[in-house]
Parts: structure tokens; sequence; C-alpha cells
């Protein structure tokens, strides 16, 4: 892996949403604590049990957040986007890892260490309240994938997902085309599904007339019809 000078580290952490506000001499600070490690497909960032040694921002590329059985079963947790944090709880905390990281696609992952965040937030009451906010995003993420999980059918949740991948803000209601941001093998397992349901609810909506799929690609001829059925 190679290592970016630390100029280069400053412009990429620059870019990312949660460090936004600081200054220059606060992101040269946490440059120098702070390692690029390029992971390729499939590649595993970090294992469950694995030291926390601070957290992680991903500057490009898809990283899954998973936990797997004795019997090798996999629940994928959280699929990770560009410019989102992981880890952050972790390292507070103070625990090893309890779920592994796998790179869904070659990725570029940032990892800043507790070090250098425990000094900024000493000095920096925003920075304390960005890292909180985040936090408390992903408690109510979870809040809300447990109240899916538990009253929710299949199918509300796969149309529940479409309607979260549509990009903002939409310009019409109609024949929307949007593209699956994973394999559906592991889109399944965040809605907590089987493929094989997962697919079969696809079908049936196709046969609705709700969607058109082709591949990853999704077309969704109305999205207020589509959101009603949802409902119903």
């Amino acid at each position: 892996m190679r290592d970016y000078q630390p100029v280069q580290i400053v412009s990429l952490l620059s870019r990312i949403p949660l460090f936004e506000g600081l200054s220059a001499d606060e992101l040269a600070r946490l440059a120098k604590s702070t390692r690029e490690m390029r992971v390729s497909k499939g590649e595993t960032l970090f294992r469950r049990g694995d030291p926390s040694t601070g957290f992680h921002v991903l500057v490009y590329g898809q990283m899954k957040l998973a936990l797997s059985s004795v019997q090798g079963t996999e629940k994928v947790v959280e699929i990770i986007q560009p410019g989102q944090s992981f880890g952050e709880a972790i390292m507070f905390m103070e625990k090893p890892y309890f779920v592994f990281a796998q790179a869904l696609s070659d990725s570029l992952v940032l990892h800043i260490s507790k070090t250098a965040i425990y000094e900024e937030l000493e000095n920096d009451h925003a920075f304390v309240r960005k890292m909180l906010a985040g936090m408390a995003m992903r408690l109510h993420q979870l809040m809300i994938d447990v109240e899916a999980y538990s009253l929710h059918s299949g199918t509300q949740r796969v149309i529940g997902y479409l309607m979260h991948e549509l990009v903002e803000p939409q310009q019409k209601d109609d024949n929307v085309v949007l593209e699956l941001s994973a394999n559906k093998g592991v889109i399944a397992s965040r809605l907590n599904l089987t493929q094989e349901h997962f697919s079969r609810i696809l079908h049936d909506l196709s046969a609705l007339g709700l969607i058109v799929v082709d591949g990853k690609r999704i077309c969704i001829p109305s999205v207020p019809k589509l959101r009603a059925h949802q409902l119903a």
C-alpha cells in the first residue's frame, strides 16, 4: 500500500464532510496521524476481534460492515459509501471490532488515529458536535432498521430501499432510473432477506408493472404508485 505525502492527505481530508470547517493547521495536525490504505475488492480491512486504534473514512470505493456466524452465514450491517466515516463508536469505547469490514470494490480508506482525534476534540467544540451528530445518525438508522425488520414486510423493505436510493432531488416522478449500489446478495443481507427472497420480490414488483429490472438498473415507471404500494 502506497503512502500519500502529508499535503495530499490534507487535501483528501478537506473533502470529507466531517472535517469541513477545520482550519489548515488542524487538518495538517490530523494528516500527521492519518495513513492512506488502498483496499482491493474482496480484501478485508479489519476482522472481528481486531483492536481499534482509530476510525476510518472512505474516500472512494465501497465497503461493507458485516457479521459472520460459525456456520458461515453473513449479515451485512451497513454499506459504507464515499465520504462516510465508520468505527468511531468502537474507538471511543476502546473495544475490539465486533464486525468485519470488506471492500465491495477497489477502495481508498483513510485511517485516523484516536490520539489525534482526542486532541482535536479537546480544542474544537464544533468538531465534537459533528462527531456526535454522525454517531447519532448511525444510531437513528439502526433504530429504523430494527423497526423495519420487526414491523415491515419484505416487500415494504425492498421498496423502502429503492426509495432511499433515489437521487435527490427528483426532477420527475415518472420513468426514474436508478442503479443498485451493491450486488443483490449484499443488499438482501442488508435488508435481512435471503437473496432468493429479494429476487422474488423484485420479480413480483416487475410483474405488477411497478418496476422494470435490467441487471443492476431499476426503472420505476411511477414513483407515486410504487410508494402507494409500499403503504398498502
